[in-house]
């Protein structure tokens, strides 16, 4: 079970709740999670394509391609300039 976090104007819309429980299977990416819960998160799809999503698992800065296990909290914000480093960015 991974409990999942969205913040920001932007991204609220794109999704019914703005925290929700999700149940994995192994260890996927986020990349792979988000895809593979499309029914929940097809709003965010838009934003992942791009680069425009900043991601945290535990409240430290993370990368798509990060793996997730049970009882990992993950957090998702807007990122408005994809040229910053993650170090420029603060947490929610």
């Amino acid at each position: 079970m991974v409990t999942v976090r969205v913040f920001g104007q932007t991204l609220l819309p794109c999704v019914e709740e703005s925290e929700m429980e999700c149940e994995i299977m192994g260890n996927p990416t986020i990349r792979e999670f988000l895809e593979g819960n499309a029914e929940k998160f097809s709003g965010l799809l838009e934003f992942l394509k791009k680069g425009e999503l900043m991601v945290t698992i535990n409240q430290k800065i993370s990368t798509l391609d990060a793996t997730l296990k049970d009882r990992d909290v993950l957090k998702i914000t807007h990122q408005f300039n994809p040229t910053l480093e993650g170090a420029m960015w603060q947490n929610p």
